[in-house]
């Protein structure tokens, strides 16, 4: 089952290619119906899971270059499943976002799309260093595809700033990997995490790890080719990177560097934090003074991602929960606002905040739509957003009050890039007279949106069923992990 889920959609890709020759509508379709069905079959994934146990499940293994040590080993537990369904979940609606914004090359771009999601999902499922290696390299070319290919017009540029970015720390990553398998005899994930390693050795590997995972994030400083990435990518680009894309470097650290490095992960706290904070509070400031829609969402996602990062190194239960719950957050509240950002580009052709205002006068369900998310961004109650925000700040408090402090100046500052954003574009006289004669969304848009708009408002209200399923898989990492867990107080 966990295989066909992984390659279904590369084995639908391979069938465009080769059965669907130059009618673009029957490749939409087709991309639509195999991510459907993805979908479907990672929900029966979930349906027997067993939240219970701590243990890897749906478990495969099979010889591939066994002179070698090397294995072919899925499996997934309470920490990456939630990834695999987030990617299932977001790709149908990437593609349905993708039916009129994309003319040229269609085929191409579905296949793209799907082997993308092969990829990611391969990723969050591998339980083999190498087998794990090989997926994340592979992921580079679809998304370098996406952007280079169907981008704007600086889309060369910033296809060739994220390859290099990625491929730069993944090299890195490489040695690490390399070390971990000749120190440990295996590259076996599970077997690596019970195998101790000395302070020394697990500081450079740490150190290896954490340069290819913080440029995934991304972390500050090296988040500089995010907000290029995301101008010049597709709408359907521009969501998948923000929604799964950077979530694959805080998985790395939440699979291999807590876990199998522990003694260096405590290490290096301090600089995490510190890191962590930059981005929270820098690039919210950056945010403020954004003139691009794109561009302002894209540096809020990368301090979004600084929450995320501290909450994983607290070393608590809150915390990492609140870390793992906010990436999900942040999947499906920053997918969404790009999506938004691509209705109105759709319309306008523009992102320029100035060319924007009054829109709720045209277009009101959109406003209403807009609202919604921009409240979960900010972390209303009652909005996914404030729970994972909320447990982050509680386990960094339980962790470093003085860093909790700082971190909650982050969250106003939020609120104020966002609601003045919303402001500019929503509210107000009509500036642009194009914008008086707009559209309101269309039904293809709000079956694209309603989904997203019903998990905001699920985990607002009732997010245990969420955190059930990597609550028992969190316990076992700290303990891994050696870490006495912090409080008293376990919130569900």
């Amino acid at each position: 089952m966990l295989s066909l889920v992984t390659f279904l959609p590369l084995v639908g890709a391979l069938v465009i290619a080769i059965g669907v020759h130059r009618n673009p509508d029957r490749a939409r379709y087709a991309a639509l119906m195999v991510s459907l069905v993805t979908f479907v079959l990672s929900l029966l994934l979930l349906h027997g899971f067993d939240s219970d146990s701590h243990a890897f499940q749906f478990l495969e293994e099979r010889p591939w270059l066994p002179a070698f040590g090397l294995h072919y080993r899925m499996g997934v537990d309470g920490i990456s499943l939630p990834f695999v369904l987030l990617t299932t979940f977001l790709t149908p609606i990437c593609i349905l976002s993708s039916w009129e914004s994309v003319q040229k090359h269609v085929k191409e771009y579905m296949i793209a799309f799907l082997a993308l999601e092969t990829f990611v999902v391969g990723v969050f499922c591998a339980l083999d260093f190498i087998v794990f290696y090989i997926l994340w390299e592979a992921m580079l070319i679809p998304m370098f595809l996406i952007i280079g290919v169907w981008g704007g017009p600086n889309r060369i540029y910033a296809a060739m700033k994220f390859f290099l970015y990625t491929l730069a720390g993944s090299v890195l990553m490489l040695i690490a990997v390399l070390a971990l398998g000749i120190e440990g005899g295996t590259f076996s994930i599970p077997k690596l995490m019970e195998h101790p390693f000395s302070l020394s050795f697990q500081m450079w590997v740490f150190l290896g790890f954490f340069v290819s995972f913080s440029v995934k994030v991304p972390m500050w400083p090296v988040h500089t080719w995010l907000p290029d990435a995301h101008v010049e990518a597709p709408t359907a680009g521009s969501v998948i990177l923000a929604g799964i894309l950077l979530k694959m470097g805080a998985y790395g650290f939440l699979r291999f560097s807590i876990p199998m490095l522990p003694d260096a992960s405590r290490e290096f706290v301090p600089l995490i934090f510190g890191l962590s904070l930059m981005a929270i509070v820098y690039t919210a400031l950056v945010a403020l003074m954004q003139k691009d829609l794109k561009k302002l969402i894209a540096y809020s996602s990368v301090s979004h991602m600084g929450f995320v990062t501290m909450g994983l190194f607290t070393f608590n239960q809150q915390g990492v929960e609140g870390g793992i719950l906010q990436m999900i957050n942040h999947g499906i509240v920053a997918g969404a606002l790009f999506l938004l950002v691509g209705v109105v580009y759709d319309r306008l052709h523009t992102r320029e905040i100035v060319k924007f205002g009054g829109l709720v006068q045209r277009m009101p369900i959109y406003a209403f739509i807009f609202m919604v998310f921009t409240m979960a961004s900010v972390g209303l109650p009652g909005t996914n957003g404030f729970v994972g925000e909320f447990l982050i700040l509680l386990g960094a408090f339980l962790a470093s009050k003085a860093v909790a402090v700082v971190a909650a100046s982050g969250v106003v500052l939020g609120a104020a890039y966002m609601l003045w954003m919303y402001k500019r574009v929503v509210f107000g006289e009509i500036r642009n007279p194009e914008v008086s004669v707009l559209a309101d969304v269309n039904r293809r848009e709000l079956v694209a949106f309603a989904p997203l708009i019903a998990l905001v408002l699920w985990i607002g209200f009732y997010p245990k069923p969420f955190l059930d399923i990597f609550h028992t898989s969190v316990q076992h990492l700290l303990e891994q992990a050696k870490v006495v867990k912090v409080g008293a107080l376990a919130l569900k």
